[in-house]
């Protein structure tokens, strides 16, 4: 036929084999190694620092309208055998300064035990970039706690909630 190609047969054979060899058998090693279950680690530590993202506030529409939010701290210790002591919990506003010190002395938070610290709706000190920075400690190594913000309002006829994950910037294994 006019226009058509025809290759031998040999040839076909090998470029369907080295296709295949090149990049199906790698696609499918990658899709079973990404199957399998991940083998997450548990860090155990005896102490950290932890900053948290909190907004006391953020902002909306063209105009940038400030939209007040009340800021939940939580501390919960995961840990299901041995305590751990919240030495410090710091809220800082928007340029880094240390606004409020919600502790006097160390806090002794029992297994699988919580606590939280509020930030009022009316509190408009921190900013859309606010923050908390919680120290813990621990006689033992223990399971990392898991402390976040929850930020909430209900005001007008909008309301809106959302959540912050605190990240370590200093372990103490």
């Amino acid at each position: 036929m006019k226009g058509e190609l025809v290759m031998p047969s040999t040839l076909v054979k090998t470029n369907k084999s080295t296709v295949f060899s090149l990049y199906v058998v790698p696609l499918i090693a990658l899709i079973i190694a990404l199957a399998q279950p991940a083998s997450a680690e548990v860090k155990l530590l005896r102490g950290q620092t932890v900053y948290v993202p909190a907004y006391s506030h953020i902002y909306h529409g063209d105009r940038e309208v400030p939209f007040y939010l009340t800021v939940t701290l939580s501390v919960r210790n995961t840990d299901p055998e041995h305590p751990i002591s919240i030495t410090a919990v710091e809220y800082h506003d928007n340029d880094g300064k240390l606004l409020t010190n919600y502790l006097k002395a160390a806090v002794k938070l029992a297994p699988m035990g919580s606590i939280h610290y509020i930030v009022k709706e009316s509190d408009r000190s921190g900013g859309a970039g606010a923050n908390f920075i919680v120290r813990w400690r621990s006689e033992s190594k223990v399971t990392e706690p898991l402390i976040e913000s929850v930020m909430i309002s209900t005001a007008t006829q909008q309301g809106i909630s959302f959540t912050s994950r605190g990240q370590a910037v200093r372990d103490e294994p």
